[in-house]
């Protein structure tokens, strides 16, 4: 069915008891051994990182979103699985899909137990991932995880330890996989992919702030004191906050850092509804509403806005774009 490139970058997928925990210390090839191979595949693997997902900065994921790009140049290639640690699989897969113009499929996966662990989820997931990018097209990149498929946009960690951990609490998945075969369900929702970023020297930093009960621009503020050229806002309900913190905003975005507002609440869009430091008073100080992506990816639709560019109307404008959605379009696995 097709040569996959398999990139591993570490997780559980690739992790090993050291006496006190888990930590990724297996390669590609070792990783690969432990699940089969869908038939007609080959795979050659590109050991490009070994790390727990937590500790992942900006600079690997950028060079992971080059690396895809530099296999992708290869027209011989058919797709890539991204072997990848649950914790942050979301942003990275984010990052990635927003900067993917090829039809061909980039696929995400991982496991929630470790290598050699009885009826461990690595190999089956893997098999899955690999069938999920040798017979697909035109879905962007996905994340295929205890037999269904996700569209990278949208799709979350949503289990901290359970097998099926990954779902968009907003949407059905894409498709499912079973009997050796991947059915779409729907198309993905997608805006025109953006130019692929130059590597920074240092990436610009992009924090989050959370609301809660007795909530104060403290933090926010802290942020923009700290250098961050971004920062999300997680609000309450569909977007909600404070007066002061809609004062905040307003002089973080005067001061030139973009603010993005989503919400804790696991599903459903920022909507502005509410005034007396709700949506409707953030909004009008500038903060773009991030519609159903989360705080995770809502991070990095930031960050990617603010590689595109160096001037503020600019990066609104880029952010706003990465924000949208099109009309999905069903495309045959």
């Amino acid at each position: 069915m097709g040569r996959i490139v398999v990139i591993s970058t570490g997780g559980t997928i690739a992790s090993r008891w050291t006496g006190s925990g888990f930590a990724a210390e297996a390669g590609g090839r070792e990783v690969m051994a432990t699940a089969p191979l869908p038939e007609g595949i080959t795979v050659e693997v590109v050991d490009l990182f070994s790390v727990n997902s937590p500790r992942l900065t900006t600079a690997h994921q950028l060079t992971l979103l080059r690396t895809v790009h530099e296999v992708l140049a290869d027209p011989t290639v058919d797709g890539i699985v991204v072997t990848h640690g649950t914790d942050t699989l979301e942003e990275s897969a984010f990052l990635v899909d927003l900067h993917h113009h090829d039809a061909r499929s980039v696929v995400f996966t991982g496991s929630q137990l470790p290598m050699g662990s009885t009826e461990g989820d690595g190999p089956g997931n893997l098999y899955d991932a690999l069938l999920t990018a040798a017979t697909t097209r035109g879905l962007g990149v996905l994340v295929s995880f205890a037999g269904r498929v996700h569209a990278a946009r949208g799709t979350i960690k949503t289990q901290a330890v359970a097998l099926d951990a990954f779902a968009d609490p907003s949407r059905e998945p894409l498709g499912k996989i079973g009997f050796g075969k991947v059915t779409v369900l729907r198309g993905p929702q997608r805006p025109q992919a953006l130019p692929l970023p130059a590597m920074p020297e240092l990436p610009p930093r992009v924090d989050m702030v959370m609301h809660h009960a007795d909530g104060d621009p403290v933090l926010l503020n802290a942020a923009v004191a700290a250098g961050a050229r971004g920062v999300v806002l997680v609000g309450t309900g569909a977007g909600n906050a404070t007066p002061e913190i809609v004062d905040a905003v307003r002089e973080a975005v005067a001061r030139g850092v973009l603010v993005a507002l989503t919400t804790r609440v696991p599903a459903g869009p920022v909507t502005e509804i509410y005034t007396h430091g709700g949506a409707v008073d953030l909004v009008a100080a500038g903060a773009v509403p991030t519609g159903t992506l989360r705080a995770g990816q809502a991070r990095i639709a930031v960050l990617a806005a603010l590689l595109a560019s160096e001037n503020p109307v600019e990066q609104a404008r880029v952010l706003r774009a990465a924000l949208s959605e099109q009309d999905p379009v069903l495309v045959d696995a």
